[in-house]
């Protein structure tokens, strides 16, 4: 028994050994070179010396950079707050009504993925723009008589943002809807319980490990966007993504780069961690 236990073992070692070298050599050995170079000195022509100087972090709570922050958070939560109000309900429809359609309608929501990110984002420069098909559509509606200002807002950010990473909402939430028992539905609508009812107490509670990961699937990558904000929002819709990507490729100040870089990472990772919490702990009381 002991034998077949030690080969068993050796066996997934030997299965997770090639996944954990690769994350080991192309996230975890990067992380660590970001960390060492947070506490570096840039030099005034590029360049870093290695060394302790906790000031690259002190330099972060300028009130400049603390409302960059604040705005990637809170552009980051509405795009995510977005895509779960306009992707659940499509991804319901798949899963429970989708019928001999349904794949169809999965492999719809994938064919953005074969196009590229950066075609797609530019595509919305050219429906946003001054004579793009967003303003000639609302002048030949009467709308307007002269073109808005549709581009280089915070709002285009947030739309542009939604349509990249909304398919990242729906798929998690339909592999969870997918599994939904409907006779859990029905026994619930026998029981007197309203289809409003039934869906907050019966069938949403059930789908919330599909509505965390798709949260946390698409907030990561929407607090470190800097594409569609560079292309979409200009100078007033800055994020952090945007700033580290200035102060490495711009300011060559590497050490402040990897300092915004790093504080990203612990904001991100201490945001989803209490987010996780307060949906297990939210789980826990219905029960």
């Amino acid at each position: 028994m002991r034998g077949a236990r030690k080969g068993w073992s050796l066996g997934l070692a030997g299965l997770l050994a090639p996944a954990a070298l690769w994350l080991g050599l192309f996230f975890v050995a990067p992380l660590l070179i970001i960390l060492v170079y947070s506490f570096g000195t840039s030099g005034v022509y590029g360049g870093i010396t290695l060394g302790f100087n906790p000031g690259n972090y002190l330099n972060v709570f300028d009130p400049l950079y603390l409302e960059i922050i604040g705005r990637t958070f809170v552009i980051a939560a509405t795009n995510t707050l977005i895509c779960l109000l306009l992707g659940y309900p499509l991804a319901y429809f798949i899963a429970l009504k989708g019928g001999r359609w349904r794949n169809v309608l999965i492999l719809l929501v994938v064919v953005p993925f074969w196009t590229s990110f950066l075609i797609r984002a530019y595509a919305w420069v050219v429906i946003l723009n001054g004579n793009g098909l967003a303003n000639k559509a609302l002048q030949f509606l009467g709308v307007t008589d002269q073109p808005l200002t549709l581009i280089f807002t915070p709002q285009a950010v947030t739309m542009g943002m939604a349509y990249a990473y909304l398919p990242f909402m729906i798929l998690p939430l339909y592999a969870a809807l997918e599994k939904f028992d409907v006779s859990l539905k029905e026994a619930s609508q026998d029981l007197g319980a309203s289809r409003w009812q039934t869906f907050w107490r019966v069938t949403f509670p059930l789908s919330t490990p599909g509505v965390v990961a798709g949260s946390i699937l698409v907030f990561i990558p929407s607090a470190g966007e800097f594409v569609i904000p560079d292309l979409l929002g200009g100078s007033r819709s800055l994020m952090v993504g945007n700033l580290v990507q200035q102060q490495f490729l711009q300011a060559r100040d590497w050490a402040f780069g990897s300092a915004l870089a790093m504080l990203l990472a612990v904001l991100l990772v201490g945001a989803i961690t209490f987010y996780v919490r307060r949906v297990g702990a939210e789980k826990l009381e219905e029960a």
